[in-house]
């Protein structure tokens, strides 16, 4: 599943793994991303040290035989993770998913951690690319679920996007017990502490978003890749 940053894509990842067949990886390139960018981070250095830093290495444990005899392997992939020195062989082998966001809310919930945001932060454009990738390239027709659309009616999504996915909707992928997971990233007590207390996913609400000009400016710039993805979404849940 490719997602951008806050784009609830922690509470699909808790959905797939309370389906008895699947074990689930929280952004498998993290660390090599923070490595190879160098980017200041306040977690760079412990999820160095988790993952490494070669992604060579991080593509074959995604390869590796599943764990516990699950036979679904669910990846909370960011697309801003996978960076164009990166190759994508590995890609070739797997079924892929797009999760998207309206960049307006996205940019409101991001600025609540971040000061600081730029149009690569919220991982439209390389969603964009990487789903153009995946159909030129290995002939998939990836879902995408529109983050709305899904928090309105989870059902319904998952449903469709368990059988674009070759998978029979889990009545279990609706609520999980709070907590935190074995498989949650090592960032989890930094940023998922709403997601630990959660059951279920969270109702979907009309909100009103107010942006300074810098950031509306941004929302305006990222609407065309946001459009391109919302466009495949909506032909799909017809």
């Amino acid at each position: 599943m490719w997602s951008g940053p806050r784009c609830h894509s922690t509470a699909l990842m808790r959905s797939f793994e309370n389906r008895a067949d699947t074990v689930v990886i929280d952004e498998p390139f993290f660390g090599p991303y923070l490595a190879a960018t160098g980017l200041e981070h306040p977690v760079a250095k412990v999820v160095i040290d988790e993952q490494g830093r070669d992604w060579q290495a991080v593509a074959a444990r995604l390869a590796a035989p599943l764990e516990r005899g699950a036979t679904v392997q669910f990846q909370k992939q960011m697309a801003h993770h996978q960076l164009p020195a990166f190759g994508r062989e590995w890609m070739r082998g797997v079924r892929h998913a797009f999760l998207i966001r309206d960049p307006r809310e996205i940019l409101a919930s991001y600025v609540k951690k971040r000061e600081e945001v730029a149009l690569a932060d919220l991982g439209l454009a390389q969603q964009v690319e990487l789903y153009e990738w995946v159909v030129r390239e290995t002939g998939q027709q990836p879902y995408v679920v529109d983050a709305r659309a899904l928090l309105a009616d989870p059902r319904a999504e998952l449903t469709r996007l368990c059988a674009a996915l070759d998978l029979t909707f889990d009545q279990a992928m609706l609520a999980w017990p709070a907590g935190r997971r074995d498989s949650d990233g090592i960032w989890a007590s930094w940023w998922y502490d709403k997601l630990m207390r959660s059951t279920g996913f969270f109702e979907w609400k009309p909100k009103t978003v107010e942006l300074d000009a810098d950031l509306e400016a941004l929302a305006r710039a990222a609407a065309p890749f946001y459009e391109r993805l919302l466009a495949v979404a909506q032909r799909e849940s017809r």
